[in-house]
C-alpha cells in the first residue's frame, strides 16, 4: 500500500492537496522522467553528430531514400528511449498497485481516482509503451530529434490520464487542450514532409474550432448552474424546469463539439484521414487508440456524472436529466459514423488512410454501448477498447513493418505479401478478421456484447445499421487479404526479419486469439472498473 493509507477516506471522499498526492503517484512518476529527459538531452555528451539523413541507416541496413540536405544532430536513441520506457512502466506499475480501489476525490474535487480512471491509465500506459518500442525499429523515426519526441510521448501520456480522471469542467478543457496541442505537434513530426505538416495544420484549425466550441458549452452550463463540478453541476440540473432543458441542449450539443474532435465522431472527424496518412506511422498508430480512449472516458465520466441519473426502478440503468435527448442523439451519431466511416473506407488504397476510416468506423461501434444509458453498455465499451487496442496496434505494425522493409503502404505494395513474408501476412489476415468481427477472435466477442447491449434496450435499428456496417467491413478488409494471398507475386525474394516486431506482432496475434475464446478475465475487470457507476 502506498504512504498515507491511513490518512485516506472512505468512497469518493474528498481528500486534502497533501492526501491527494499518495494516489497522483503515476501523474508524478511521469513528469519526474519528462523533466529528466529533458536534461538528458541537454547533456552535451548524450547527443551523437550523424551526418545528412542519407547516411542514417534502416533498421534492415539500408539508405532511406528521402534526401536531407546538411549535416544534423540525433539524440542516444537508447539512452532516451530506455529512460522513456522505465518511466512508463513504473507509472503502469504504480496503476496496477492501486486498483482496486475505493475511489477519491483529489485537489478539490478536479479530478478523480476510481478504478474507472486506473483502467483507462493502463491503457494509456501501455500504448504509450508500446508506441515507445515500435519506434525503436521505425524507419520515420529514426531520422528525428528523439530527446523531444520521447519528451512529448510522455507529456501526452500524463494529459490523457489528467483528462481520463477529470471530475470538473475546468479540468477537462485543461486536459483536453494539453492532449490536443501536443497531438499537433506529434503530427507534423516529419518536418521535411508536406503531408506531414499539411496533417498538422489541418488538425490544428480543426481542433482550435473544436475547442472554441466547447468552452463557449462549458460556459452555458457554469451560468445555467454556477458550477463547473460534475457532481454539483447533476444536482443543479434534476432541480431545473424544463423550460431550461432547451438551454441545457445546446450547451450539451456544444460540449459534444471538444468530445467528437477528440474521438474522431461524425461530423467532427474531417481531421482524422489527413492526420493518419501523413503522421509518421507510430503517432498514427498512437491516435487511433491513446487519445481517443481519452475521449471516450472524459465522455463517459461527463455524460453519466454530470447529466444522467441511476434510475430507482431498475438498478444498472440511468436516466437522462432536464428532458434531454441525449442518448438519441448519440444513437444517431453512431449510425451516422459507423456508416459513412465504412463507405468510405471502401474506396481508399492507401493502406493508412483505409485504417483511418475503419478507425471513425469503429467510434461508431464503441458509441453504440454509449447510447443505452446502461451499466451493460459501458461495460461493453471498455471491454472493446482493449480489444481494439491490440488489433488495431496489430494491424498498424505490420504496416511499419511492410513500409520499412518494402517501402509501400499502398495496398498495391501488399501483392503476393503471403510469398515474400508470410508471417506477416498472416498475422494481418488474424487482425483484419478480427477487425470485422469474424469469430473466434477478439473482435467478435467486443462486437457482441456491443450488440447485446443495445437488443437488450430493444434499439434493433441501430443493431441491424451495425450488423450491415460489420458487413460493408469485410469487403475493404478482404481487398487486403485478397492481395496478399490471391493476387500474383511480382517478386518471390524473401524479406530480412526484425526480431523485435516479430515478436511484438506474435504477442498481440496470440491475445487476439485468445481473448477470442477466453474473455472472461478482461471481462471482469472492464465490470470491476464501473464503480462509479454504482
Amino acid at each position: 500500500m502506498f504512504p498515507f493509507a491511513l490518512l485516506l477516506s472512505p468512497l469518493h471522499m474528498e481528500l486534502s492537496n497533501f492526501q491527494s498526492l499518495a494516489y497522483f503517484y503515476p501523474e508524478l512518476i511521469l513528469s519526474g522522467f519528462l523533466v529528466l529527459l529533458f536534461l538528458v538531452d541537454l547533456i552535451p555528451g548524450s547527443r551523437a553528430v550523424l551526418g545528412p539523413r542519407s547516411e542514417i541507416p534502416r533498421s534492415n541496413g539500408d539508405l532511406p531514400d528521402r534526401p536531407y540536405h546538411g549535416r544534423r544532430t540525433a539524440n542516444n536513441s537508447s539512452l532516451l528511449a530506455g529512460l522513456t520506457l522505465v518511466g512508463l512502466g513504473l507509472a503502469l506499475l504504480s496503476v496496477v498497485r492501486m486498483f482496486p480501489t475505493e475511489g477519491y476525490w483529489l485537489f478539490h474535487k478536479m479530478v478523480a481516482v476510481d478504478n474507472f480512471a486506473l483502467f483507462f491509465k493502463v491503457i494509456f500506459a501501455l500504448s504509450t509503451f508500446l508506441i515507445v518500442v515500435i519506434s525503436l525499429r521505425s524507419r520515420e523515426i529514426i531520422p528525428v530529434e528523439q530527446g523531444e519526441y520521447y519528451s512529448l510521448l510522455l507529456a501526452i501520456t500524463l494529459a490523457m490520464m489528467l483528462f481520463a480522471s477529470a471530475t470538473n469542467l475546468l479540468m477537462v478543457y485543461m486536459a483536453l487542450e494539453m492532449v490536443s496541442v501536443i497531438s499537433y505537434v506529434l503530427s507534423g513530426y516529419l518536418k521535411t514532409t508536406r503531408k506531414s505538416s499539411e496533417a498538422a495544420l489541418k488538425y490544428c484549425i480543426y481542433g482550435g474550432v473544436a475547442s472554441g466550441v466547447m468552452i463557449y458549452g462549458i460556459s452555458l452550463i457554469y451560468g445555467l448552474t454556477g458550477t463547473l463540478s460534475f457532481t454539483e453541476v447533476q444536482a443543479a440540473l434534476a432541480q431545473q424546469d424544463r423550460p431550461q432543458a432547451l438551454a441545457v441542449s445546446v450547451a450539451v450539443i456544444l460540449m459534444l463539439a471538444g468530445f467528437g474532435y477528440k474521438i474522431a465522431s461524425v461530423p467532427f472527424h474531417m481531421w482524422a484521414p489527413d492526420v493518419y496518412e501523413g503522421a509518421p506511422t507510430p503517432i498514427t498508430a498512437f491516435f487511433s487508440i491513446g487519445p481517443k480512449a481519452a475521449g471516450f472516458a472524459a465522455m463517459i465520466r461527463f455524460f453519466y456524472e454530470a447529466l444522467s441519473l441511476p434510475s430507482s426502478e431498475h438498478p444498472g440503468t440511468w436516466t437522462a436529466l432536464s428532458h434531454l435527448e441525449w442518448p438519441m442523439l448519440m444513437a444517431i451519431i453512431s449510425a451516422v459514423t459507423m456508416t459513412l466511416g465504412n463507405l468510405v473506407a471502401l474506396v481508399q488504397n492507401n493502406l493508412k488512410r483505409l485504417l483511418a476510416y475503419s478507425s471513425i468506423a469503429h467510434v461508431g461501434y464503441i458509441l453504440m454501448g454509449f447510447s443505452v444509458l446502461t451499466n451493460e453498455g459501458i461495460r461493453a465499451m471498455l471491454f472493446y477498447l482493449v480489444v481494439y487496442l491490440i488489433m488495431n496496434l496489430g494491424a498498424f505494425l505490420v504496416v511499419i513493418y511492410v513500409s520499412n522493409q518494402l517501402g509501400s503502404e499502398e495496398i498495391s505494395g501488399y501483392t503476393g505479401l503471403a510469398w515474400r513474408m508470410p508471417y506477416l501476412a498472416c498475422a494481418m489476415g488474424v487482425f483484419l478478421f478480427s477487425l470485422t468481427g469474424i469469430p473466434p477472435l477478439a473482435g467478435f466477442v467486443g462486437k457482441f456484447f456491443l450488440f447485446a447491449a443495445v437488443i437488450e434496450e430493444k434499439l434493433y435499428w441501430l443493431a441491424v445499421i451495425g450488423l450491415l456496417n460489420s458487413v460493408v467491413s469485410l469487403y475493404y478488409y478482404a481487398r487486403i487479404i485478397k492481395a496478399m494471398f490471391l493476387d500474383e507475386a511480382t517478386e518471390r525474394t524473401q524479406v530480412p526479419r526484425q526480431p523485435l516486431y516479430d515478436g511484438l506482432i506474435g504477442v498481440l496475434m496470440a491475445l487476439t486469439v485468445l481473448f477470442g475464446v477466453y474473455w472472461s478475465p478482461l471481462f471482469r475487470w472492464a465490470d470491476h472498473s464501473l464503480s462509479f457507476l454504482r
